[in-house]
């Protein structure tokens, strides 16, 4: 499934600039290509400011359907055209690599990462995390950690990409369930309490990225 012509797309550059990174620019789809999509000049979004794209820069895309579905996708910008109007064309991706996310329905996968967690008591520890998603992540414990149901905790998740970037992702969590394993150690289930956009979709992309994964096995 494709953005059909004169269907906004939302984009973001992949940058080790921060501040480029978060920033959200607005397009709309004037053409669609065997093997890529041309795009007006992307727009910031809450700005009349034009975004400059230079060939090769990589995107992060979603596009809405009507029924309020986000649907992400990775993708480059090929080049330019020198049309009247000068559009951007970027390469079409794969329809298996446009993955759908429901505002309910984070995408989940599993996944080892190392997550810090503070406790309101001042306590702090390292944990391996059991799988992660838009939503909240698990992680496993020793049968010794204090966590109970209810507890809300200040988390930083270390996540890394497929092209050897690392992202720090901060967020608020709630203790919504504790599982004890045959190992001894616990399984402990949370959701996200406060976290923002930018930093949700940088687990995300982590996702999707990871789906991909399992898909080409």
């Amino acid at each position: 499934m494709y953005p059909k012509v004169n269907e906004f797309v939302y984009l973001q550059v992949v940058s080790g600039d921060e501040k480029e990174a978060k920033t959200e620019y607005k397009s709309r789809i004037s053409d669609i290509e065997e093997d890529a999509l041309l795009i007006e000049v992307p727009m910031e979004v809450g700005h009349n400011r034009l975004k400059r794209l230079f060939i090769g820069e990589e995107l992060s895309v979603y596009f809405m359907t009507e029924s309020g579905t986000k649907n992400y996708f990775s993708t480059y910008v090929l080049g330019f055209t020198n049309d009247v109007v000068r559009q951007v064309r970027i390469r079409k991706p794969e329809p298996s690599s446009i993955t759908q996310v429901q505002r309910r329905n984070y995408l989940r996968v599993p996944a080892e990462l190392e997550l810090a967690v503070g406790m309101k008591n001042g306590q702090r520890f390292l944990v391996v995390t059991d799988d992660v998603g838009g939503g909240g992540v698990s992680y496993f414990a020793e049968s010794s950690n204090q966590v109970v149901e209810g507890d809300l905790l200040d988390c930083w998740l270390l996540v890394p990409y497929r092209n050897g970037s690392i992202e720090h992702v901060h967020f608020e969590a709630e203790v919504v369930r504790k599982k004890k394993l045959e190992s001894g150690k616990q399984q402990v289930m949370l959701k996200f309490t406060g976290i923002t956009d930018y930093e949700r979709q940088k687990i995300i992309r982590y996702c999707f990225e990871r789906q991909f994964d399992f898909r080409n096995r």
